[in-house]
């Protein structure tokens, strides 16, 4: 094809260098491959018969076991199983590097989270030291947790290598970058309550879910989000199990908590309607118990959204809290039934991080990681068939937009000890604080993502 310089040999696939972006895109589709078959399994179906089956297997952290769970406790007895789907991270513009080679020398352009790491595997790649190379880091064009890994990087090196003294632009394609992911892991957990004159007694979780530490060791991070949060339930347990499914998996906004904010607040409205308490006052009595600016958050929300619970025909709401990155988080969700769907109406954001050195960054990153864990509850999911992703673009795999995002407030408090992160806690309470909502509009339970399965949304 007049315009293809070369065709690179990866080992585990090719790239093209053309005169152009469109036609490298064009040229790598005509070239003729012969894949292998995939090391993990070929169905969706099949990757969560291994999730289900670790739960046979050895527990491989349980980093809160307080008092006597295993012991028979007079009461309600709750029990809920959630299932989460694998998910992409969608950047708005999809992985790319640029890269310079010669002997003694590499300068690579990329967008990293991670530079110094981006630095160390690409020296590996081509064979040189980590001083021999440089690395400049433009703005990211999103990150999310992608461009913490270092392969995009490293194949723009190697492809660079391949043609000494040319610098060499690497970008995949939304289908590549979509269906090449590092996803963030799909999850089981199975969680037991009992609730007893009102009070939670009992909280016993299980999740199952995969590694993306890859440390070696408990996995804490499997189960962040859930045996962290400061409530004071005098019988909690929460266990990690790991699923040796061999796909690439990586971080993505707010790790485990993402999971788990869901996972763990799904829960603990079930265990509040069965105690015939308001899901928003059982919170704060449990947070009031361990950690008064937890507490303090919850009701800064009650007051901004003058919470009744107790809403119109037609109306719901929902509440979610999680603790992360040393940020404790309240987000309320209120949805309307419009008759030709389900309108995501307003979203009120209650944050403590100890200290607001800028305010308007921390509005703006609660906005943004409440939409981005709401477009990822509404409509997430990545799915296999025969091996391989079967999404491939927006179409496929979409987000909230700007006619169906809800309207924001955010209200800053500053009691909390500590400096905590904003980047990433305003993503795990938004899926919950939805599906809550959705139950207190419509009375079902949505027990597994992406919302749009369960509910007519307008998206």
């Amino acid at each position: 094809m007049p315009g293809v310089e070369k065709i690179v040999d990866l080992g585990d696939g090719i790239a093209v260098v053309a005169s152009n972006t469109w036609l490298a895109m064009q040229a790598a589709n005509a070239v003729d491959i012969i894949w292998l078959p995939s090391a993990y399994p070929k169905t969706h179906e099949a990757m969560f018969d291994l999730l289900e089956q670790a739960f046979d297997g050895e527990v491989n952290a349980t980093p809160r076991d307080e008092g006597s769970v295993d012991q028979a406790h007079e009461g309600t007895v709750v029990e809920a199983e959630y299932r989460m789907p694998f998910l992409a991270h969608s950047t708005m513009e999809p992985m790319n590097a640029t890269a310079l080679y010669s002997a003694e020398k590499l300068t690579l352009w990329s967008g990293s989270q991670a530079p110094l790491g981006t630095r160390d595997a690409a020296a590996e790649a081509v064979g040189l030291l980590p001083e021999q190379v440089d690395v400049i880091v433009p703005y990211l064009g999103g990150g999310f947790g992608r461009r913490g890994e270092t392969d995009f990087s490293t194949l723009a090196a190697l492809i660079a290598k391949s043609m000494p003294g040319t610098p060499i632009k690497t970008t995949w394609s939304r289908e590549e970058d979509m269906r090449h992911d590092t996803y963030r892991p799909a999850a089981i957990a199975r969680f037991k309550g009992v609730v007893e004159g009102g009070q939670a007694i009992m909280l016993d979780g299980q999740i199952s879910s995969l590694s993306v530490m890859d440390f070696g060791g408990p996995d804490r991070e499997n189960v962040s989000g859930s045996f962290d949060q400061p409530f004071g339930i005098p019988n909690y347990r929460i266990r990690g199990y790991l699923a040796d499914i061999d796909i690439p998996t990586g971080f993505w906004r707010s790790v485990g908590s993402s999971v788990n904010g869901f996972v763990f607040n799904s829960f603990i409205d079930e265990m509040a309607i069965a105690a015939e308490r308001d899901p928003l006052e059982f919170r704060v009595e449990l947070a009031r118990r361990e950690h008064e600016p937890s507490a303090k958050v919850l009701e800064t929300l009650r007051d901004m959204t003058a919470w009744t619970g107790v809403t119109p025909d037609g109306v719901g709401r929902g509440v979610a809290f999680t603790y992360s990155f040393g940020t404790p988080v309240a987000q309320a969700i209120e949805v309307e039934d419009t008759g030709g769907g389900i309108k995501i109406a307003k979203c009120w954001i209650a944050v403590d991080p100890g200290l607001a050195l800028d305010p308007s960054i921390i509005e703006a990153q609660m906005f943004g990681g409440a939409m981005y864990g709401l477009s990822a509850a509404a409509l997430g999911e990545i799915t296999f068939f025969d091996g391989e992703v079967e999404q491939f673009n927006f179409p496929d795999y979409d987000a909230l937009r700007m006619h169906s995002a809800p309207e924001f407030e955010v209200q800053i408090v500053e009691n909390n000890r500590f400096l905590g992160g904003i980047g990433e806690p305003g993503t795990p309470p938004a899926a919950a604080a939805l599906g809550n909502a959705l139950f207190d509009l419509t009375g079902i339970r949505a027990r597994e993502l992406p919302l749009i399965n369960t509910f007519e949304l307008i998206v």
